[in-house]
């Protein structure tokens, strides 16, 4: 089930969005005691002072999803420096940005194929119901396309190369199953081919005849399929036993429309950059690593570059080939961190987005031809002295039971922990089946100004680290990804610039989960939790999942209409252990969450209270499944770092 924190931490870099998987909602009970966000004055403190306010962290801004246009001469990218996600342009090598829309923030957005305009999402408080709206390069026009519709949960797929259509997958047909739908500019659908739980629309042929499918198959994979779009017939180019990713690099079609490159992890531990051959239905590898490989990518007139990023331990490299004369292109070294790619059909210049431990995502545009690298857009980092920041180092940790874990560590500079052991916060990433990254976390790197040190762990489930690691947490095998926190908390031991014995779990989404689980099963091991949005009965929590998300939960999870997951769960779920848990939580929840059920959290905080334990709970009504609006992320991220600086300092805000 994609349970994933959307908010502050680094979302899709170059608009290429996931799989949209969602949930089941009801109201909020507002019988509890809860704190709710107010219109109380923000202190922003001095620039230079030791230590920043962490408005200032949260403050600094970055660009955000970076798309060149066809034509390469404009970049469309979102930003938050108002306060919500909107939809910004500028010139390809540098200018004036100018804001385009100005409603309650974006959730997605792509480039007509003419370049004149976009197209992108605008839902309603984070409920995941988006509305699809035409906006103008020059912002001086815009119109609805699509309204939103009843339990209309929407994903957008590509455009034909002539602009004229566009697929996208919805659930309107019955509120449960994503389905493939046509559309078009004029707000005209029509539905191709009716899905069962989650088949998503991805990419569609030259000619427009066809488009890429895919069906999820778990948290970690999914099978290909060939859809007619005029027919509504469809088939099966891949459905790997074992079970294999094939959408998480892109598709990218050659101009004839015979073959595409993608990247792929069937039949193999780690995603391989493959071509696919539809008139013989082979694969053929290309490029290969022993980590992930993404962002596949093809470029310029007559398709002259294909490019593509590797994964190393959460750093991304960028690669590119000439494949008109067949050898590898130099390229310029880029900052570190998460890279996102994208490529004009009619253009050598490509905008790379970086978004890493050391900026909220800079823009650069790089021509392929001349290997000319320009910054683009620089982030703003709100008059943070970047000297304070701190880099992550990556580490390899062996679990009890042999398993070769990994996480990334941040360790506060001998003057900001005063030359003593740091007290530490694991910072526990959603998913389950994500992967930490060196990316840009505003909340953490204020704690480790602070004198803490944070360390994010990528438990077995995560991934990144190859199939077989990410299959390591289905089902039963649940609580071992939790053990991994005990294994890696005893493992920072035996650093003596960490203090483990002052130790808290924070985490959201299913990551909130790992919070509950941790404390509950693992009692005396962390002295404090914060769980955001995170799951308490997976009893509760996987009947009012839709059958989108049902999809990958009977592999992840196990089916719970049976009787044998029932059972399981009812036995394994943090809140059947809730009497285990001696330590203060700090619980938050969205009203507006359509993922997780904001009964999951207000049960593990009444429980809690109930034992005499102390759970704050921090409900926000105009959110969903995360923080989207700076407001609530001020008025929230104080009152964490507050609670963790108590917890693990002794000190009070």
């Amino acid at each position: 089930m994609v349970r994933f924190l959307m908010a502050v931490s680094a979302a899709a870099l170059m608009g290429g969005a996931a799989s949209a998987q969602f949930g089941g909602q009801s109201g909020a009970n507002m019988d509890i005691e809860a704190i709710e966000p107010t219109d109380e004055a923000v202190s922003v403190g001095v620039a230079g002072e030791d230590p920043a306010d962490i408005a200032r962290y949260l403050l600094a801004s970055g660009a955000g999803g970076a798309q060149i246009s066809p034509d390469g001469g404009t970049i469309a990218f979102s930003w938050s420096i108002t306060g919500e996600r909107q939809l910004w342009v500028m010139p390809a090598l540098g200018g004036q940005p100018q804001r385009l829309t100005f409603g309650s923030g974006i959730t997605f957005f792509r480039w007509l194929p003419d370049a004149s305009g976009l197209i992108y999402g605008a839902d309603n408080d984070g409920n995941e119901q988006p509305a699809f709206y035409r906006v103008s390069v020059d912002g001086s026009e815009e119109s609805l396309v699509l309204g939103a519709a009843e339990g209309g949960f929407r994903a957008f797929g590509d455009f034909a190369s002539s602009g004229d259509s566009f697929v996208f997958s919805s659930t309107e047909r019955n509120g449960q199953d994503f389905d493939i739908w046509r559309g078009n500019l004029a707000g005209e659908t029509e539905l191709i081919f009716e899905g069962t739980f989650g088949y998503f629309a991805r990419s569609i042929s030259p000619d427009g005849s066809s488009a890429i499918v895919t069906e999820t198959v778990g948290e970690d994979a999914d099978n290909l399929y060939l859809l007619d779009l005029d027919s509504g017939e469809i088939e099966t180019l891949s459905a790997p036993d074992p079970r294999a990713s094939h959408s998480e690099g892109g598709f990218e079609w050659t101009a004839s429309g015979d073959s595409l490159y993608l990247s792929t992890n069937r039949g193999r531990e780690f995603a391989a950059l493959e071509r696919y051959d539809l008139g013989t239905g082979e694969f053929t590898v290309i490029e290969q690593a022993e980590h992930d490989i993404g962002q596949v990518t093809l470029c310029g007139l007559g398709q002259r570059w294909l490019v593509w990023t590797v994964n190393v331990d959460g750093f991304h490299e960028l690669y590119a080939r000439d494949l008109e004369a067949d050898q590898m292109v130099d390229l310029p070294e880029l900052p570190e961190g998460a890279i996102g790619v994208s490529c004009g059909a009619y253009t050598d210049l490509v905008a790379i987005g970086v978004n890493g431990w050391s900026t909220p995502g800079d823009i650069y545009t790089l021509d392929l031809s001349s290997g000319d690298l320009t910054r683009t857009f620089k982030a703003n980092l709100a008059g943070i002295d970047e000297d304070r920041l701190i880099r992550p180092e990556s580490i390899r940790i062996t679990a009890r039971d042999g398993v070769e874990l990994q996480g990334l560590l941040y360790i506060p500079d001998e003057d900001s922990r005063g030359g003593e052991p740091a007290p530490v916060v694991f910072d526990v990433h959603g998913g389950p089946t994500a992967q930490s990254q060196a990316t840009w976390e505003p909340s953490m790197q204020y704690l480790l100004d602070r004198g803490i040190a944070v360390f994010q762990p990528n438990v077995r489930g995560s991934t990144g680290f190859g199939r077989t690691y990410t299959t390591l947490d289905d089902r039963e095998n649940r609580l071992n990804s939790v053990r991994d926190l005990v294994d890696m908390l005893e493992h920072l031991e035996g650093d003596d610039r960490v203090d483990a014995s002052r130790a808290a779990v924070r985490g959201g989404s299913y990551g909130g989960y790992a919070v509950n689980a941790a404390l509950a099963n693992f009692p005396g091991t962390f002295d404090a939790g914060v769980s955001l949005f995170g799951v308490a009965d997976w009893v509760t929590a996987l009947e009012v999942a839709s059958p989108g998300l049902k999809a990958s939960d009977r592999i992840e999870y196990g089916d719970i209409t049976e009787e044998y997951w029932q059972q399981y769960y009812t036995e394994n779920s943090p809140i059947r252990q809730a009497d285990q848990i001696d330590v203060p939580v700090l619980y938050s929840h969205g009203v507006m969450d359509p993922r997780i059920d904001i009964y999951e959290t207000e049960v593990m905080v009444t429980t809690l209270r109930e034992n005499g334990v102390r759970a704050d709970f921090i409900r926000i009504p105009d959110e969903g499944h995360g923080w989207r609006k700076l407001s609530n992320q001020l008025f929230y991220f104080r009152r964490e770092a507050a609670f963790l600086e108590e917890m693990l300092m002794g000190e009070e805000e």
